[in-house]
């Protein structure tokens, strides 16, 4: 490549400018140098250009202010670059290529340098990126394995602005550090994924003003559906999700009057069932034990209310930080039988609590279900080995994770979906610890 400085005597050549500066190689400037200098040699010759000269830096029949640069060599290829490559695949894109250098940094690969190796236009490969189902099957396969080839990512942002779509989907929970959301998290996940969708995933916490700051970032980057967790939002929180015009799917709970669309049961009949289940089983002193959270407080209430018809006036309750752990559920314990020791049935927040609360019982040489029945919330994986095998609620969280993402590509696509609130109800599965 040359760089060229044109001296002023040649200022004068009839050669367009353009013509001039666009030539590359052996241009016409060169032609036209070469000749001027063919009679003399230019003043300015020196001894330090003569010793370029022998280097071979610099064209002997050229001027000073006319000098070359050898041409960059490409790297060797890395180990296992020279196989040989399937019949039809694009050739490899070299990292001068794949990657130009722009102020010290690598420069992306772009949807033009796909189309250079797919051998079709840019248009194509945004089509096959974007609408495979309208690319023919040989260009697509092209195309994809240019793709791998070159390593390219489409810019989501810039194809969203476009679309209006971005192919993702926020949820929010509570928490991930226990089993509680975990189905309905991966069920999301797979349904959407299955519809061309990504799942973004936020901890709220259980603070409403932690959840208020998540839904801010996350509408200001406009997903093209939202899936929380409860029903129970601040005012602010509730008027920007109105506001945004984005799909909602209000998950693990029930109400009449959600946001825009709802999967989920009610906590109420849950503590309601519970207590009935309790005193069926012939329990007449019962307890209960539950996180601090809103959901938890509500099964809780109701469990109390139901065991006053029963004909229990006075319940003990304990409560425990949210989210509930093992080792809370054996002080929860210590707690309710320092406040009545003839308790002898508790019902728990979550399998994690009754957990606990078995441990204990067993630490202090109680018998489970002889002396004290014991029932949790959740119907964990490890409920059925715990000893003796725990009685819980089971809710179907896989089942909540795929009706929300079914709601959510419905109206992604602008579809109104008929049945906007789905009670998937709950089951009590009923073990050796009641």
């Amino acid at each position: 490549m040359f760089r060229v400085v044109i001296p002023a005597r040649y200022a004068s050549t009839r050669l367009p400018r353009k013509m001039l500066l666009r030539e590359t190689g052996k241009t016409l400037l060169q032609h036209t140098y070469e000749a001027a200098c063919a009679a003399r040699k230019p003043a300015g010759h020196g001894r330090r250009h003569d010793e370029a000269v022998k280097r071979g830096g610099v064209n002997a029949t050229m001027p000073r202010t006319m000098t070359t640069r050898p041409p960059r060599r490409a790297p060797p290829p890395a180990a296992g670059d020279a196989a040989a490559a399937p019949p039809g695949a694009p050739a490899a894109v070299a990292p001068a290529a794949a990657a130009r250098p722009r102020g010290g940094r690598p420069a992306s690969v772009t949807v033009n340098d796909v189309a250079r190796l797919a051998g079709v236009s840019a248009m194509t490969v945004s089509r096959a990126l974007n609408a495979p189902d309208r690319v023919p099957e040989a260009t697509l396969a092209r195309v994809r394995r240019a793709v791998e080839a070159s390593g390219y990512v489409p810019n989501l942002l810039a194809g969203g602005l476009r679309s209006s779509k971005s192919r993702l989907v926020a949820a929010l929970v509570p928490t991930i550090a226990g089993p509680v959301f975990l189905q309905t998290i991966e069920s999301l996940t797979g349904a959407l994924a299955a519809s061309g969708y990504q799942l973004m995933l936020g901890q709220s916490g259980y603070a409403e003003s932690r959840e208020d700051d998540l839904l801010a970032a996350i509408i200001g980057r406009r997903p093209d559906g939202i899936v929380l967790t409860g029903i129970v939002h601040t005012e602010a929180g509730r008027r920007r999700l109105l506001a945004a015009g984005i799909p909602v799917v209000e998950t693990w709970d029930l109400t009449p009057t959600p946001i825009d669309m709802l999967v989920g049961f009610s906590h109420v009949a849950v503590g309601r069932a519970v207590a009935r289940h309790l005193h069926a089983r012939g329990r007449r002193r019962l307890a209960v034990l539950g996180g601090d959270d809103e959901r938890s407080r509500r099964r809780m209430d109701a469990f109390v209310q139901t065991a006053g018809q029963l004909g229990q006036r006075d319940v003990p309750t304990a409560l425990a930080p949210a989210p509930t752990t093992f080792g809370a559920g054996r002080r929860g314990l210590a707690e309710l039988l320092d406040d009545d020791p003839t308790i002898d049935a508790v019902c728990c927040g979550s399998d994690a609590l009754a957990h606990g609360v078995i441990t204990e019982a067993h630490a202090r040489g109680i018998d489970v279900p002889g002396r004290l029945a014991v029932i949790g919330f959740g119907d964990f994986a490890y409920a059925a080995d715990v000893h003796p095998a725990l009685s819980s609620v089971r809710i179907d969280g896989a089942e909540i994770g795929r009706r929300a993402a079914a709601f959510i590509v419905e109206r992604a696509a602008g579809r109104e979906v008929a049945e906007r609130v789905v009670d998937i109800g709950f089951a009590i599965v009923d073990r050796a610890s009641t």
